[in-house]
């Protein structure tokens, strides 16, 4: 399979880079607004070498064993780690939602489109699946982004749908409401509903060539699913993995990835944003926090995976998916209040759907 790489020392400049992200957020750290930034402030190999020199880091690169946590580890999170359920998961997002309600920890993502022009100018009446919707802030940049998108948002936790409508209303955007169709799922544990793509659908896509995209069809709302309405969409042109899938723990990461694609139309484009390995998220951690290799969970029961660029391309090429984009996005900030410098590591990708499906 060939690979689709940017030049190494290619930059693109963004605009409207938000004052958190996630990880940044979570600890206490404010990362500075900036008008202008590029994807390359460092190199990420030069700081893999940097990490991996130091001593006090080393806890970060050792093998994970394979035994249960000790009782001093399941004291400090109360949580026994390696084996929550997808309820536990779910009920600690839902209690992060509830505490972050405000709405201020999570700021719209407006650098979204520009890091995917694929949603600004793709055809009318599109689909977008945007999974791990939290509060609604990719969600609110792509409807403002497109007028003529249609976006259907799910996530593991009640609390951040509710948010997620919340938002959406207040933004009191055009049409906002009448193209927003958020519903609860665990993509990882429960897989994705029937009404989204039915089991008829998902065997065709591997015999024809976008079998519902030349569909004439309106982006009327009766035309989408409701409580009373199961009838099939038949797939979507976009997936949106957006800081999500480093929140599914590592063992179900398989399946999660086969669920996107199985709900993708032929030819259809899964856009990726995730943490990078050696984030300063990831380095904040302590050695009793880990709860495998490069896994980790916070005290609250979330938890949160960094990854590497072969990570990521063996959980996506390896289920089927073409790589069209695939890179380290190494930006460098200052913290304003104490002049700390910040090195966030995000991982860039998109994937695509073949158009036909190829027997391994």
């Amino acid at each position: 399979m060939s690979h689709i790489f940017r030049p190494p020392n290619h930059k693109r400049k963004r605009e409207d880079f938000e004052k958190f992200e996630r990880g940044g957020g979570v600890m206490g750290e404010e990362i500075m607004a900036a008008a202008n930034y590029y994807s390359k402030d460092f190199e990420w190999d030069q700081l893999r070498q940097e990490i991996e020199n130091n001593p006090s880091l080393a806890h970060h690169l050792l093998p994970f064993p394979n035994s249960s946590i000790t009782q001093n580890q399941h004291t400090l999170l109360s949580f026994p780690l390696s084996i929550c359920s997808p309820q536990e998961d779910s009920e600690a997002w839902n209690k992060f939602h509830t505490r972050h309600s405000t709405g201020k920890f999570f700021k719209e993502r407006r650098y979204l489109l520009k890091e995917f022009p694929e949603l600004a100018s793709c055809r009318d009446c599109s689909t977008v699946l945007e999974i791990g919707c939290g509060n609604g802030s990719t969600a609110l940049a792509i409807l403002r982004g497109n007028k003529s998108i249609s976006l259907f948002a799910c996530d593991c936790s009640n609390e951040a749908l509710e948010r997620a409508k919340e938002n959406i209303e207040a933004a009191n955007m055009n049409l906002a409401k009448e193209r927003f169709y958020p519903f609860q799922c665990d993509f990882s544990a429960s897989g994705f509903p029937n009404w989204l793509v039915c089991t008829s659908c998902r065997e065709n896509f591997f015999q024809k060539q976008n079998m519902c995209s030349s569909d004439a069809r309106s982006c009327s709302k009766q035309d989408f699913p409701s409580a009373k309405n199961n009838n099939c969409i038949g797939g979507v042109d976009f997936v949106t993995l957006i800081f999500t899938l480093s929140a599914v723990p590592l063992h179900r990461m398989s399946r999660a990835i086969t669920e996107c694609f199985s709900v993708l139309k032929p030819g259809g484009l899964l856009l990726f944003r995730d943490y990078g390995l050696y984030d300063m998220t990831m380095l904040r951690f302590e050695p009793e926090q880990r709860v495998g290799y490069r896994e980790y969970m916070r005290t609250d029961g979330t938890r949160s995976y960094f990854f590497s660029l072969d990570s990521v391309r063996d959980l996506f090429c390896g289920t089927g998916f073409t790589e069209r984009e695939l890179e380290y996005c190494c930006v460098q900030s200052v913290n304003r209040r104490n002049g700390k410098i910040m090195r966030r590591v995000w991982i860039h990708g998109k994937f695509q759907k073949p158009h036909v499906h190829v027997c391994s």
